[in-house]
């Protein structure tokens, strides 16, 4: 390695062909350690690159390659599964030699995972109403699921009795990475379809998930008993998109139900449990530690963090210590889906986890560590590692001039968002929603803080000091919050239902637009005869060829088509010997432009007003 000179200061180089491996959201302070660097000189570099930053900010993916081109360096960006891989590593757990040690003999028969998926109001959460004999839609804001569920059912198949765990997807669109992570825990995706609706968008975006996680699919072509209802067209429908039903010589079961009457279930599990035996080997060992999936969180007034979690491997038991995220604790209770005490829970039990001390996200792995000490040590180094993705997520890159012009011409306008949810499933998606907004590059979006639970005292000092607006998603403050929040002119939106609070942003960013004005012309006039007067300077005497011509409106005047006078102002308007307001097409008027006395015979004079236009997008 050589030491070059860039920008006047010295940097190791590499050879062109040297590997530099970081994490996701790594600093210049992370890259310099790596290459044996001081790290304000990286920061130099990348100034001469055109790129600001601080040692210690986390920089994209981008700003990496550009700086390793520039020092000799190929970058190699860890990913998410060697990031975890290496954590537990540094801690001397091996992810992979438990895989690798399990044999035949230590693997047990498990019930297979069910993920509900379908359209908007094609009654996937009656469906299992219906199959669990309980109503959760009642409890719903618009009639909309905004939660992931995890619940287990018993039913009698082939004179045994064969559990399934079913997982409940909400149905808005906006909760597709919700969705989608439902599709990746589970085994087998019962498709609703609704035999009056047919295929709609949302069920395509469903199918897509399923088949993109390479599980089968078991079509339910719900509400059979309505008028209209038509099930061939459902299979015709989907034929298209590669699912086709065992009637047509395919290899999908279609079962028809009427989850309103309660009609088709026991087809559609005994469907489900054949599809299971016959595409897949549900096999888990029960004899280990246990690892699997939270499916959803959020925070108890009463008994703290609750988090729903999908044991995927190994048995959790009261008492063990688990990491799941950035969160850790020790299990201080267990229950199912009735709300029962369970002292362990086997591969494909859903269960509520009590003892966590913060509140893990929907989709984050958890895993049973060796004490509470190590649990603590590896989520907190979970916590860096993400914060630092995400500031380097967040992070708008911009040149040197982009940002000196910016700053100077005013362009940029930021809106600052605190969002506050009941669940983490909830807030995550109505993020996601909200950064997928786009009005414009004059206006930015940043969340500047999430999180789980009533909203507090220090989200309204955050939100006043970044001058940021609050949204409450199915939370509220206290009083004496809601009183801070009062005095410190803080803006608190509540909502219930996902996409009003989607449509306020989208029309709270589209109100910071600067406004967009356009010139409409009033009138025009030609100029007959020249006045002279010693008070006013030189008035044209015109006839008004359009419109009309208004006292104190904007003016140019045009020569042979050519503007000679620009940013005037018709200063005096007389008709006859009056002073008018304004004088109309075909008559003749005496007009004055101030200082300006450039006019001859058969000049023009047109007048015209800025007005503010509507936007369109």
């Amino acid at each position: 390695m050589s030491a070059p000179s860039i920008g006047g200061v010295q940097v190791p180089r590499g050879d062109g062909s040297t590997v530099v491996r970081i994490r996701r959201g790594a600093s210049l302070a992370d890259f310099a350690d790596r290459i044996d660097a001081n790290p304000a000189s990286l920061v130099t570099v990348l100034f001469h690159l055109g790129e600001m930053a601080t040692v210690t900010q986390a920089l994209d993916e981008n700003t990496f390659e550009a700086l390793g081109a520039e020092l000799g360096y190929v970058i190699e960006v860890v990913s998410p599964e060697d990031e975890e891989r290496e954590l537990f590593g540094s801690f001397d757990i091996d992810l992979d030699a438990e895989l690798e040690a399990e044999g035949d003999d230590d693997l047990a028969a498990r019930p297979p995972v069910v993920t509900v998926m379908g359209h908007v109001d094609h009654g996937k959460t009656k469906l299992l109403d219906a199959i669990r004999s309980t109503d959760v839609v009642a409890g719903e804001a618009g009639g909309i699921t905004q939660h992931i569920g995890a619940y287990q059912v018993s039913v009698e198949h082939e004179d045994a009795e064969r559990a399934i765990t079913f997982i409940d997807t909400p149905g808005h669109e906006a909760f597709t990475a919700m969705r989608a992570r439902g599709a990746d825990v589970t085994d087998i995706a019962i498709l609703v379809v609704a035999a009056d609706d047919g295929v709609m968008p949302q069920t395509i975006e469903a199918l897509n998930h399923a088949q993109a996680a390479g599980v089968p699919i078991v079509v339910a072509v719900n509400k059979v008993d309505k008028e209209g209802a038509n099930p061939d067209k459902v299979m015709q429908q989907l034929t298209e998109y590669n699912l086709v039903a065992e009637a047509y010589g395919g290899e999908t079961m279609f079962v028809n139900v009427s989850a309103k009457n309660r009609t088709g279930i026991d087809e559609l599990l005994e469907a489900v449990l054949l599809t299971a035996d016959a595409s897949l080997d549900l096999r888990a060992n029960p004899d280990k530690d246990a690892r699997g999936v939270a499916i959803e969180a959020n925070l108890d007034k009463g008994r703290g963090s609750v988090a729903t979690v999908l044991v995927q491997s190994g048995t959790l038991r009261v008492g063990d210590s688990i990491v799941a995220g950035k969160a850790y604790g020790r299990v201080r209770a267990m229950f199912d889906d009735h709300g029962d005490n369970l002292s362990e829970a086997g591969p494909s039990r859903p269960v509520q986890v009590l003892g966590l001390t913060s509140v893990p996200r929907a989709g984050d792995t958890f895993i049973v560590a060796p004490d509470d000490r190590t649990a603590r040590q590896i989520a907190d180094k979970r916590d860096a590692a993400d914060r630092a993705a995400n500031l380097a997520k967040r992070r708008k890159r911009m040149s040197l001039e982009d940002f000196t012009l910016a700053l100077e011409q005013g362009k940029v306008s930021t809106l600052n968002l605190v969002l506050k949810g009941d669940v983490s499933g909830a807030v995550e998606a109505l993020e996601d929603a909200l950064l997928k907004i786009d009005v414009g590059a004059e206006v930015d979006l940043r969340i500047i803080h999430r999180g789980v639970g009533a909203i507090t005292q220090n989200d309204v000092n955050l939100a006043t000091v970044d001058n940021a607006v609050i949204i409450g998603f199915n939370v509220r403050p206290d009083v004496r919050v809601s009183e801070l929040a009062d005095r410190e002119g803080v803006d608190i939106r509540y909502y219930s239902v996902i996409y009003a609070a989607i449509d306020d942003v989208e029309s709270s960013l589209k109100g910071m637009l600067k406004p967009i004005f356009e010139e409409v012309q009033l009138g025009t006039a030609e100029i007959r005869q020249i006045f002279r007067s010693s008070k006013f300077g030189n008035i044209a005497g015109s006839l008004v060829r359009s419109g009309l011509i208004r006292r104190n409106s904007s003016a140019r005047v045009l020569r042979d088509g050519v503007v000679i006078g620009d940013n005037l102002k018709i200063e005096s308007l007389r008709r006859e010997k009056d002073d008018a307001t304004e004088v109309r097409e075909g008559f003749e008027c005496g007009i004055g432009l101030g200082s300006f006395n450039d006019v001859r015979d058969g000049d023009v004079i047109e007048t015209f007003e800025t007005r503010e236009k509507e936007r369109t997008a």
